[in-house]
């Protein structure tokens, strides 16, 4: 027997019943989505390396350790898998000129790819839900976007506060994060010998990086750091405040946290998190931020934007930590057929129920036929079903079909003819 193949490290296969709690709260992230108004966008899980270069910043440790990249065989290009989503977005509002009548308001639900050590809630093989609003300035969007968030949590089942909580900054423009870097530099290069390997490595290429650090024996120099707020204008106040004022008309709390950086240099003005402690160290649930800048980095019309993504691996981990289950799904109906002779019957029935919207599940047979009714039942109860439909040869011989409730013993059992299954479907429906 030749050795059985298995799937790489780090990617994993989703399989029943968890694939159900995977389809549940993608289903909760769409009907959110549509009720804010964005739209689903769908790009390529293989982009050009340069994209997520240029798009990501060539020391950010996305780029320099974790992408998975190769060289295309047929045509030498350098071609990597996207590690995240937003640069492809871009990329995609670029090409297409999609913002030429107006702002656009999208989503997207999808696989990403890092080459790092596989750990509880982070694989290689990861899943993202991004929501990226592009064309729009003001802070008012920013509010809009955190606050989709909250609605998301809310609907899942999570406590703001207890389960998830909600940490704000302003990264401000270039001009002034360049003063900042400026300043950061001169006060790590006044600590040199505090400074660990990673830190001296990004000393000059991104200093702001180095305030993410989790080294305790760095959390000194660090908390001393110039901090980016105290280099900030007064446009990039304005709009950090707006924001604030936002969230605080809605009665959403927060901390504002000067440390709070991104991993991504394309950031500018607004950048949040929404953290949570249940989960250890890897405490970060969803990030996002105000991105102005990227389109024309990669290529476009100068355009604004800000937007978010969250990772559904982590969320499902919280979701179990905190005691939240996804709804059992269950068929409306089970189908006993007791001889093939009345499995056309069957089928023709249940075909009718299904597209009236009830959810049947009918009896298979196998190797050695339909199995005997007593068998039938045990799996008609295992299933979860609320009625069973019996269809016996003396049934279908006077056109009917007999419903048994399974989980209400008070309910009688009765006969309805196949010819009105539209008129009783939704008696099953509504079970």
């Amino acid at each position: 027997m030749s050795e059985t193949i298995k799937a790489v490290k780090g990617m994993n296969d989703i399989l029943p019943p968890e694939s159900a709690t995977w389809d549940w709260l993608e289903g909760c992230v769409r009907s959110l989505m549509t009720r804010h108004g964005y739209v689903g966008v769908r790009t390529p899980i293989v982009e050009p390396t340069a994209l997520f270069v240029r798009g990501l910043g060539e020391v950010t440790d996305i780029v320099e350790k974790e992408m998975y990249s190769f060289e295309d065989s047929m045509n030498g290009d350098r071609l990597t898998l996207r590690p995240e989503n937003t640069a492809g977005v871009v990329r995609a509002v670029t090409e297409h000129s999609l913002l030429r009548d107006g702002g656009k308001r999208l989503y997207y639900i999808g696989p990403m790819f890092r080459h790092e050590r596989p750990q509880k809630g982070r694989y290689r093989q990861f899943h993202q839900v991004g929501a990226e609003a592009l064309g729009y300035a003001g802070p008012d969007v920013d509010a809009e976007l955190i606050l989709m968030c909250r609605m998301l949590w809310r609907e899942l089942g999570l406590v703001d506060g207890r389960d998830v909580r909600l940490e704000l900054n302003s990264l401000g423009q270039p001009e002034e994060r360049r003063a900042h870097r400026d300043a950061l530099i001169a006060h790590f290069e006044a600590h040199a010998e505090v400074l660990d390997d990673d830190a001296k490595r990004r000393l000059h290429s991104n200093p702001l990086r180095i305030l993410d650090t989790k080294n305790p024996a760095m959390q000194a120099v660090v908390e001393s750091a110039p901090q980016l707020m105290s280099f900030l204008g007064a446009e990039s106040l304005a709009h950090f405040d707006a924001v604030r004022a936002s969230l605080d008309a809605v009665g959403q709390p927060y901390r504002v946290n000067p440390r709070l950086v991104r991993g991504m240099d394309y950031y500018n003005l607004t950048v949040f998190e929404w953290v949570t402690e249940r989960l250890g160290s890897q405490g970060t649930v969803c990030g996002g931020g105000r991105y102005d800048t990227l389109i024309e980095q990669l290529g476009g019309k100068p355009a604004p934007a800000v937007g978010w993504g969250l990772g559904i691996e982590r969320l499902l981990l919280l979701l179990q930590e905190a005691g939240v289950a996804a709804p059992v799904v269950r068929p409306n109906a089970y189908a006993v057929v007791t001889s093939p002779a009345s499995v056309p019957v069957a089928l023709r029935t249940i075909d009718t129920l299904r597209a009236s919207g009830v959810s049947v599940l009918m009896h298979a047979a196998g190797r050695d036929g339909l199995g005997s009714m007593k068998s039938q039942f045990k799996r008609a109860d295992a299933s979860g079903a609320d009625y069973a439909l019996i269809f016996g040869d003396d049934e279908v011989a006077r056109g009917e079909v007999s419903v048994k409730p399974l989980r209400n013993a008070d309910e009688p059992q009765q006969a309805y003819l196949l010819a009105d299954a539209i008129d009783w479907a939704m008696r099953l429906r509504n079970a």
